[in-house]
């Protein structure tokens, strides 16, 4: 709990009532490596805090590839952007993972009773958002050396956490491609 409490400290002030009505709505529970937390066409309209692990969230094109699409890791929220209708993504744990998840009705409680709640979550969220978007740029407009090299430095703990095939697919690169990269940069 006082990894969730020492995220939000960066975004706002809480006082201690406050810290104590978050840590009631908090449950904890975990998830075994390889498992999903919530598949595509179910509901999620909760609200996570990883607290150890990582997440991935991937999804299948039109071929019937499965394709990575962002990883979450230790001391992030997750949520789900349109909240209300069914996931068009799969959430799977790509490690043993631990978590504190908040309800929808236990989310919106604290939003009703903590002053400020809201503006420390948009804060959270707008970071979140430009983190997103810095790390999909580069996904876009750079070659395949320089990607893998950015996604390193952008998530230098998942590297040696997560199979290549998945850093390959959110890479947008072949597993054998990645392999020559690692291979040539060594």
């Amino acid at each position: 709990m006082k990894e969730l409490i020492n995220y939000l400290l960066q975004f706002g002030n809480l006082n201690p009532q406050q810290i104590d009505l978050i840590a009631q709505k908090a449950v904890e529970k975990e998830l075994r490596k390889d498992d999903y937390f919530v598949e595509a066409g179910r509901m999620f309209n909760d609200v996570i805090f990883i607290l150890e692990g990582i997440l991935r969230i991937c999804y299948y094109n039109n071929e019937g590839d499965e394709i990575t699409k962002y990883f979450v890791d230790e001391n992030h929220l997750l949520a789900n952007p349109y909240q209300g209708e069914p996931m068009t993504e799969y959430i799977q744990a790509t490690t043993d993972c631990r978590f504190l998840i908040f309800s929808q009705k236990d989310w919106q409680e604290l939003s009703n009773t903590i002053i400020g709640w809201d503006v420390i979550v948009n804060k959270i969220f707008q970071k979140a958002m430009m983190e997103k978007l810095d790390r999909r740029s580069s996904l876009v407009s750079e070659d395949a050396t320089t990607r893998y090299l950015e996604f390193l430095e952008k998530f230098p703990t998942l590297a040696n956490r997560v199979p290549l095939s998945y850093i390959a697919s959110y890479l947008g690169i072949t597993q054998q491609s990645l392999s020559r990269i690692r291979k040539n940069i060594r």
